[in-house]
């Protein structure tokens, strides 16, 4: 966008900033109107404020409500034309528009087609898949790709789709996200902003997208005060406190349960955030979820085990799919099990997914730890916990000795890259909370609390799957000894061994005696 353009949106915003300001000032009291009349301005006045404390922290309604007054005030403003409003952005000249201007026309025209799924519909116009999966190196959406698909749509727009497009353009620049706003409200996998570029260069926004990292490099934040803007109210929801230089970040929930982090210096190099969405995974079945070759193998495992009341420990590298697998193996456990989630904020969202469950979520807030939390379930009547993230030693060696005593069984994530890390992580969390002091005793624990790694790999592509399921059988020479049950290869799954005799007995006390008939035909065991 060129310097008057940005000038134009500026004095726009400030004018729009001032009416709304005068309507929250104006004293209903000195208003000649009913009480029942006045009673509904209050109302107004009221539902405005807080839609504009909540507008730019996830709340969608809040954003639709302040659009609506932002819409309202310019077209019945007294001192701008509609003309001289929609000279803003140049509609009918193509020339004139700028890349900024073509996207949120595009974005705006899928929208009131595609919902929230128009991010994905601008994308596949732009064949990023096709152009990573011809060279992995090509990761980003340039101004050229925008025109392109300009180009290709032969758009036309009404006046109300004008007006429409200015409306959220102001809104963006006055209470919303900048030039990530509607982006962030769309079903992507999440969005990331100030994490690339030198001095002075500001197009760095980037989305996850179908396992991928893709640079929007065609969108600019144009200053660093703008992307401070952001970063200072993306993470507002439910007050968590201020983000100051002697704290450095704060990681938060949005009003729609994604995770934001945000960081600012001196802790890091300049202000970022990360916004990690979990809308792309609810309700998603299995098998949509795992859809290579040999998909019902691998299904089958899964469910025998969650069945069969297995500790499995879900491991994997951030964005391989480890909270999607945990979500969708949930819908494998006993109905009549109560569930209780521990998490360092609030992503899993399992009672939106499963709400005729028992389910109850805590997370680690400044006053109480994540020991704290997992000590109080419990006295919950839990009978099967879920960490969603094994992130700390002290909730891995809480971890360990729940799954031996705390809970019929235990399902968490992990980063583990291999399960002798995962086993040795464990084992030295163990030893650095006084739990035990010998190596040898802390080894043999950890091989008798996990029983099962199950372990997400994504290839350069951004495709998810499982790369092996692995049995950890306790061992008194070595500590522990490992079994694959599983493996991917050559893109297709394949069963590589059997249950130990010991897994399949205590796995079959969960079973009915036609399931126990199934399982041990199925796998060539012995009852």
């Amino acid at each position: 966008m060129n310097k008057n353009n940005e000038l134009d949106f500026s004095l726009l915003v400030e004018y729009v900033s001032e009416e709304i300001n005068n309507i929250l000032r104006t004293n209903i009291r000195e208003i000649s109107m009913k009480e029942s009349e006045l009673k509904i301005l209050r109302e107004k006045k009221s539902e405005l404020r807080i839609a504009l404390k909540n507008c730019g922290i996830g709340d969608v309604n809040a954003k639709s409500f302040v659009k609506d007054i932002i819409r309202d005030i310019l077209e019945n403003s007294n001192t701008l034309s509609q003309e001289s409003i929609f000279e803003l952005i140049p509609f009918d000249n193509i020339f004139k528009l700028t890349s900024l201007d073509k996207f949120e026309i595009i974005l705006y025209c899928f929208i009131k087609e595609y919902k929230n799924m128009a991010f994905e519909h601008f994308m596949e116009e732009c064949n990023i898949m096709d152009k990573i999966k011809d060279d992995s190196r090509v990761n980003k959406v340039t101004s050229w790709d925008v025109d392109e698909v300009y180009q290709n749509l032969f758009i036309r727009l009404s006046p109300k789709d004008k007006m429409n497009i200015i409306t959220q353009r102001v809104y963006s620049l006055y209470k919303g996200l900048g030039v990530i706003d509607d982006i962030r409200d769309m079903k992507i996998e999440g969005i990331s902003g100030g994490v690339s570029g030198g001095d002075g260069a500001y197009n760095s926004i980037w989305v996850f997208y179908k396992g991928n990292t893709i640079h929007l490099d065609f969108l600019d934040f144009k200053s660093e005060r703008e992307l401070e803007r952001i970063c200072m109210n993306i993470y507002r929801f439910g007050n968590p406190g201020q983000l100051s230089k002697a704290k450095g970040y704060i990681v938060n929930e949005m009003k729609d349960h994604s995770r934001v982090v945000v960081v600012r210096p001196p802790f890091s190099e300049s202000f970022a955030f990360f916004v990690r969405k979990f809308d792309t995974i609810e309700k998603k079945n299995i098998q949509e979820l795992l859809t290579d070759s040999g998909h019902d193998r691998i299904v089958d495992i899964l469910r025998w085990l969650i069945q069969g009341c297995r500790v499995c420990g879900i491991t994997g590298s951030q964005g391989s799919g480890k909270t999607t697998l945990l979500m969708s193996i949930i819908a494998f456990i006993n109905p009549t099990f109560n569930l209780r989630i521990q998490e360092l904020s609030f992503e899993l969202n399992l009672r939106q997914v499963y709400p005729e469950r028992n389910i109850l979520s805590f997370k680690e807030t400044d006053y109480v730890s994540g020991q704290e939390g997992l000590d109080i379930q419990k006295k919950t009547d839990g009978v099967v916990n879920i960490l969603g993230e094994v992130a700390t030693s002290p909730v891995a060696a809480w971890m360990v000795q729940m799954s031996q005593t705390g809970s019929l069984f235990t399902l968490f994530t992990h980063h583990a890259k291999t399960t002798d890390n995962l086993m040795k992580y464990m084992r030295n969390s163990l030893l650095s909370c006084n739990v035990f002091n010998s190596e040898v005793v802390a080894l043999e624990q950890v091989a008798e609390s996990i029983n099962f790694d199950i372990h997400m790999e994504k290839d350069i592509h951004g495709h998810r799957y499982i790369e092996r399921i692995t049995e950890i059988i306790p061992d008194k020479v070595h500590g522990y000894v490992l079994n694959d049950i599983a493996r991917f290869e050559q893109g297709s799954y394949h069963i590589v061994g059997n249950f130990s005799v010991h897994s399949a007995n205590e796995m079959s006390r969960f079973f009915t005696e036609a399931q126990k008939e199934v399982f041990y035909e199925k796998y060539c065991l012995q009852t």
